[in-house]
């Protein structure tokens, strides 16, 4: 990256603007529900389902990860990486291609 590049993060203010500016009738206090309820409904779904897929943007998919050893960079001392769960995401064609500024036909996804 560029030092001249802005890095720019979006976050959970602005995307409740897009709902709120994207349907007039809305109050911000419905986008801001909405929005709310769509991220518990994510999270429910992930932990019950362990997969979610949104079409023409990606897939998210829960795996699990064993224990394994693992090392501390700085001292180089051994230490045990416990079992857990991690959310992976794997971007669609169509998001993978619109962040790359090509375009491609949806229902080829």
């Amino acid at each position: 990256m560029k030092n001249d590049e802005k890095v720019r993060t979006l976050k959970r203010a602005a995307l409740r603007e897009a709902v709120y500016a994207s349907c007039p009738s809305l109050s911000r206090a419905d986008a801001s529900k909405i929005l709310n309820d769509f991220f518990e409904e994510l999270s429910e779904a992930l932990a019950k389902d362990g997969s979610v897929k949104l079409r023409s943007f990606g897939q998210f998919n829960v795996r699990s990860k064993r224990e394994r050893p693992g090392r501390n960079p700085k001292t180089g001392v051994e230490a045990p990486i416990t079992a857990r769960k991690v959310i992976i995401f794997k971007a669609s064609p169509v998001l993978a291609a619109r962040v790359n500024g090509e375009t491609i036909n949806e229902e080829e996804e």
